[in-house]
């Protein structure tokens, strides 16, 4: 983990970065359109994991409005707590995961294979200027604690 932050670091609020890559994979369906796959189960499909993506993101905010912490992914400095329960008990970064798999369901919903590999942009992106800087101010402001719970959960899944 680099000690000094990044010019990116924390500017872009990751549903920001994730509607930008959407965009950029519904781009990529319309100019390549011959690598859609045209299947009567990528609608349920799509919305099956849509669902789980809402379900998880909505699992991963009521902890931290319990705690009355901050929910803002530009200001992880500012918690006041370390949540570790519901859906942080197997992800650090549950509403990263779900942001992925909304991801997912649209590249599903596209049908375009190409444009579903985007969604490792979306990952690398979010590692690397949102969950280190999280990670920085967190290990900061809840040392011990927060370096054990590293160890148990993983980063993403």
């Amino acid at each position: 983990m680099s000690g000094r932050p990044t010019p990116l670091e924390t500017k872009i609020p990751p549903p920001l970065v994730m509607l930008g890559v959407a965009a950029l994979m519904w781009m990529c369906s319309r100019q390549w359109p011959w690598f859609v796959i045209g299947t009567s189960w990528r609608f349920p499909l799509a919305l099956a994991i849509a669902v789980a993506a809402l379900i998880l993101g909505a699992m991963s905010v009521l902890p931290l409005r319990r705690a009355r912490t901050v929910l803002s992914p530009m200001r992880p400095q500012d918690s006041s707590a370390l949540i570790t329960s519901g859906p942080y008990r197997y992800s650090r970064n549950p509403m990263y995961v779900g942001l992925a798999l909304l991801l997912l369901a649209w590249a599903v919903w596209l049908g375009h294979w190409p444009a579903g590999s985007l969604l490792l942009l979306f990952v690398a992106y979010v590692d690397r200027f949102q969950i280190r800087a999280e990670e920085r101010a967190l290990s900061a402001r809840f040392g011990a604690e927060y370096a054990a719970y590293r160890m148990r959960v993983r980063r993403w899944l």
